[in-house]
């Protein structure tokens, strides 16, 4: 029987295929599982086991916990082919759902309430904040996959939002063998006046936003009293006519308590669909969405991504981001724990990658981890041509992998070693 071509024998031995050449399904088993958080959420964390292949795969087992960024979910990372090359080096990859994201949806809460007789947890109504993904998402996640693969130690690789979570958690923690970073600022906001500029506003806004939803819950409150006066009245002239007349339901409280990132998300889908046939809008489109390079990703992945990426925000989460960039600082509150005081103490190797053309995470606003991080293995660069969103799913992915492979086989070659000085940079 004839072998396929890549595993053709050839003078200096078997062929190794690239990435392009094996099947995606062929390269993992996939699986889910549940963790459970301290404050009584569900997560769930997909895995994409590798599956032994016949080639060298360096990094067979390794486990890597991915974790998305801002109003995202899973997709994040499968949307591009970002899997499928850490796969292909054999890495086993964890994929976690922060609350009320993706399968960490509301809707599971609920079932996992009805089915074990529990309760529901207390922010399920979009209640969480920053720290509530720091202090009880990211421990439970870690431990969850610690567990699963008995590993006393594994990787981390965050993106965004990811990323910044572990930067607080490997400045307190020892569970962490490396840290990947993609597209996450360490001083949010620096270098953005616009940012800054909405940052400054945001008190304002969300009060405003609160006096209209009273005024409009005060309005709705009167017109039914007013309705069910008039069925009272008219009940002494006609039953049928009264019975019509007041109101089926209570008056309807409406609450600020999320931004629909993933209704936004879905419109600049559409409007990404439009732009494929219009030139010009095309043009207008690339200049006012900075945060993706058109060059550097297709069409179809990033409208993929809008529309089945895109999650709802509490807005206790976009409040705390507004106060960390007005303060300039990185804080979980209810500890007072300063994620930028723990960038020192951090000794394990990390890679901080980024888009030489991301307004988000750059030079500028990563410098100050990179400076006060103590890792002997510590990788700083930006990726030419690249932004934020295609840092996961665009044409440069594989270079990125390969950076994550690196860092990954650096760790395994220095287990039983001490650091030493000087860092590698």
């Amino acid at each position: 029987m004839r072998l396929p071509d890549w595993r053709a024998a050839t003078p200096t031995g078997p062929h190794t295929p690239t990435v392009d050449e094996l099947d995606f399904r062929s390269l993992y088993q996939k699986t889910k599982y549940v963790v459970e958080t301290a404050d009584g959420w569900s997560l769930v964390i997909t895995r994409y086991r590798p599956v032994k292949q016949p080639f060298a795969q360096p990094l067979f087992g390794e486990p890597l916990l991915l974790v998305h960024g801002f109003s995202q979910n899973r997709h994040a990372w499968t949307s591009g082919q970002f899997v499928k090359n850490l796969l292909f080096f054999g890495v086993d990859i964890h994929i976690l759902e922060l609350r009320g994201h993706g399968k960490s949806s509301l809707e599971f809460q609920k079932e996992r309430a009805a089915r074990f007789r529990r309760p529901l947890p207390q922010d399920l109504d979009y209640g969480w904040d920053i720290d509530s993904y720091f202090l009880y998402d990211l421990p439970a996640a870690v431990s969850g996959v610690k567990r699963i693969t008995r590993r006393e130690r594994i990787f981390y690789c965050g993106h965004s939002m990811g990323g910044m979570l572990g930067y607080g958690y490997a400045g307190i923690h020892d569970d962490f063998e490396g840290l990947i970073t993609i597209g996450s600022p360490a001083d949010l906001g620096r270098g953005i006046a616009a940012l800054r500029v909405l940052a400054l506003g945001t008190p304002v806004l969300s009060a405003a936003i609160d006096t209209a939803i009273a005024g409009l819950n005060l309005e709705e409150r009167v017109g039914h009293a007013g309705r069910m006066l008039l069925a009272r009245g008219a009940s002494a002239v006609n039953e049928k006519l009264a019975r019509w007349l007041e109101p089926k339901d209570g008056p309807q409280q409406r609450r600020f308590h999320y931004i629909p990132v993933d209704d936004w998300l879905k419109f600049a889908e559409k409007q990404l669909a439009r732009a494929e046939d219009h030139p010009v809008f095309n043009s207008l489109t690339t200049r006012v969405n900075r945060l993706s390079n058109p060059a550097r990703v297709s069409s179809k992945d990033v409208r993929w991504l809008l529309r089945e990426g895109g999650e709802r925000e509490p807005r206790k989460v976009v409040e705390q981001f507004a106060k960390w960039i007005r303060r300039g600082e990185m804080v979980c509150y209810r500890t007072g724990f300063d994620f930028k005081r723990g960038f020192s103490k951090i000794h394990i190797p990390m890679a901080i990658i980024f888009g030489d053309m991301d307004p988000l995470a750059s030079v500028e606003s990563t410098r100050s981890v990179y400076h006060a991080a103590q890792s002997e293995y510590l990788l700083w660069r930006p990726v030419k041509g690249n932004s934020h969103i295609e840092l996961t799913m665009g044409h440069d992915i594989r270079q990125i992998c390969y950076d994550i492979k690196n860092l990954i086989e650096y760790a395994r070659t220095h287990r039983t070693r001490k650091p030493a000085l000087p860092r590698l940079r």
